[in-house]
């Protein structure tokens, strides 16, 4: 069990993958996979700053939408290819996560997380005003995305298995580039800026501007989950910007386990998984979501996997 654990840790990417590889296999239906790889990205990218950096951010939704509305605006107003777009909308997250990033890391604590529900509120009501280029309360529709050809190969991306493997192309990217970050030497200054921010400026370190970069890389990650919704949906409804989806990300990453590498993605299948069977049976499904997040955090404080690595660290 040691062995194994070991291994799992030191080629960590590869044993994400390859369970992200057979995961629509689990699924019920392969929509649900693809929902739970997109936000299991998108919890990642949240996690970076909460559960790595110790900032919890209520506006995350913000770079979500962003990247999702500029990958749209680009491909429907602009006539710009597909991957094109999704650099266009990755490039607008960040820039947005510099600005808010950079208003919001003169703050602490809870006047922080505050500071980043107000901003990504400004940013959900600008977006919302912009009829012209956003389609307001509409959402933006018009997003297709053609055939790919890659040499002999020509993908469909409207076959759902297809679009799964082309979306967890893009994620297997982020999820090493994650963890090349999390595993150099800047990976140990954000966890030292967690633990004592304070200890770690008196080492010499630059806490503010630690917790830009990873506030911009948190939403470059958010961004790129927002611009593969886009193609994966073909609309971008306006409640991409939304604070509820905020909350979603935080309650994703506690139930998975913060500060964990494959908390993210268990947290959002847990999450969507349970929406998607007690939408079934009640519309008041968010009280039973809100039940199992209770218990989880009462009883299971460090998320799922996060207790399931605790107790088979205990083994040894």
């Amino acid at each position: 069990m040691t062995q194994v654990l070991d291994t799992i840790k030191r080629h960590r990417v590869a044993a994400v993958l390859l369970f992200l590889l057979v995961f629509p296999l689990l699924m019920p239906y392969h929509a649900l996979a693809i929902n739970i790889l997109l936000f299991g990205l998108f919890a990642m990218g949240f996690n970076l700053l909460f559960g790595y950096t110790g900032l919890l951010s209520f506006g995350h939704a913000a770079f979500l939408g962003v990247g999702s509305y500029l990958t749209g605006i680009a491909m429907v107003h602009g006539g710009w290819p597909w991957w094109l777009a999704v650099v266009a909308g990755v490039v607008a997250a960040g820039v947005a996560g510099l600005v808010i990033g950079f208003l919001a890391i003169r703050t602490r604590g809870i006047y922080f997380s505050m500071v980043t529900l107000a901003l990504g509120q400004i940013v959900y009501y600008a977006f919302y005003k912009a009829e012209r280029w956003t389609g307001g309360e509409n959402g933006l529709r018009g997003i297709q995305v053609p055939e790919i050809h890659l040499g002999p190969f020509v993908l469909d991306f409207i076959n759902p298995v297809t679009k799964y493997y082309v979306i967890l192309a893009f994620v297997a990217v982020a999820l090493w580039f994650v963890s090349r970050i999390l595993a150099s030497p800047f990976g140990a200054v954000i966890e030292a800026v967690r633990e004592n921010d304070r200890r770690a400026a008196a080492c010499g370190y630059d806490v503010a501007r630690t917790k830009l970069l990873v506030f911009v890389l948190s939403a470059v990650i958010c961004g790129l989950a927002g611009s593969l919704r886009a193609l994966h949906l073909s609309i971008v409804p306006i409640d991409s910007l939304h604070y509820l989806l905020s909350g979603q990300a935080v309650m994703m990453c506690l139930l998975g386990g913060m500060g964990t590498f494959f908390g993210p993605f268990v947290g959002a299948a847990v999450f969507l998984t349970l929406e998607d069977v007690a939408t079934v049976f009640t519309k008041h499904w968010m009280a039973i979501v809100g039940a199992v997040f209770m218990f989880f955090v009462l009883f299971f404080p460090s998320g799922i996997w996060g207790t399931l690595v605790k107790r088979l660290e205990r083994v040894r």
